[in-house]
């Protein structure tokens, strides 16, 4: 017997990913290809449609797609976030797919599909509440409470790289990103960096890469305690490049958070890195997609 698969899609600015997946959450095949974002939403649908069509003549369910920006997931509609693909927003993809290929489809925020992901089967499983931020080119949020997604009023909630801190008079990815790092790291030097070079500097003990990436670690925290303070939350999870500095780099987050946060905001807080890494946005989409067929079912 034919196991039911998913034809699950995240895209990103920069590269599509893509996965063949199982409605247990197996990955059966996976891609990436290049996004090309400058040329546009035409040339996006291209790509997908070439996507799609490489998984066809399998048993699928349906189309999960993940995306960059801000996603009205009941209306299957990007509206806003920054435009850098032509033409992205105000796309309504669910109706262009579900048309074009007469199959059931959802569409999400990346950092939303990532948080779902990290709750069906990596580091928030079991968990009925946490935060989720994803720290890269900027910075991403999910809220899941009570096992679901929160969307809030207009379904853009949890934007926050966009919290404005007062006493850095600026927003909050702007200075605690890996791409806020990046720059101060050329700024500081003069050289060019990129973020594996950055952490390479800071572990092998280059004193100046130390002080930097030690004061970055204090801004991820001056946002994450203005989270703590409004939510209160058992358990943050936290994604993107930093999960790849492990467990010490975990520790030195959770030491800093001792030095800003009162301890009884501490005491039911659990620190957490992603762990699904790269497929978390497809798995989390895969299981959005599973859920719609399953309401679906229960209104017939």
């Amino acid at each position: 017997m034919k196991q039911d698969k998913i034809i699950a899609i995240d895209i990103g600015g920069t590269n599509i990913k893509y996965a063949l997946v199982s409605s247990g959450g197996e990955i059966l095949s996976s891609g990436n290809l290049p996004t090309e974002a400058e040329k546009g939403i035409e040339t996006l649908l291209f790509k997908l449609n070439e996507i799609i069509q490489t998984y066809l003549s399998e048993e699928i369910l349906g189309l999960a797609i993940s995306a960059t920006g801000q996603i009205d997931y009941y209306q299957g509609k990007v509206v806003g976030g920054n435009p850098i693909i032509p033409g992205w927003i105000g796309c309504e993809l669910v109706r262009i797919l579900e048309e074009k290929y007469h199959l059931p489809c959802v569409l999400e925020n990346d950092v939303n599909c990532a948080a779902l992901g990290e709750a069906w089967l990596g580091a928030g499983k079991g968990k009925k509440d946490f935060l989720c931020l994803t720290i890269g080119t900027g910075i991403g949020g999910g809220i899941v409470l009570n096992h679901q997604l929160y969307r809030g009023a207009s379904s853009v909630a949890g934007e926050f790289g966009k919290l404005y801190l007062q006493n850095k008079q600026e927003v909050y990815e702007k200075y605690a990103s890996m791409s806020a790092l990046v720059r101060k790291a050329q700024e500081k030097t003069g050289k060019h960096w990129n973020g594996k070079e950055i952490f390479s500097a800071y572990w092998q003990g280059e004193k100046s890469i130390i002080l930097l990436v030690e004061e970055w670690i204090h801004d991820i925290v001056e946002g994450l305690k203005v989270l703590l303070y409004l939510w209160n939350p058992g358990c943050i999870i936290l994604g993107g490049a930093v999960t790849h500095q492990g467990e010490a780099f975990q520790k030195k987050i959770e030491e800093e958070l001792q030095k800003q946060i009162t301890s009884n905001y501490l005491e039911c807080l659990e620190l957490k890195f992603a762990n699904l890494g790269n497929h978390a946005g497809l798995l989390g989409a895969a299981f959005l997609l599973l859920d719609k067929i399953k309401q679906e079912e229960v209104k017939e």
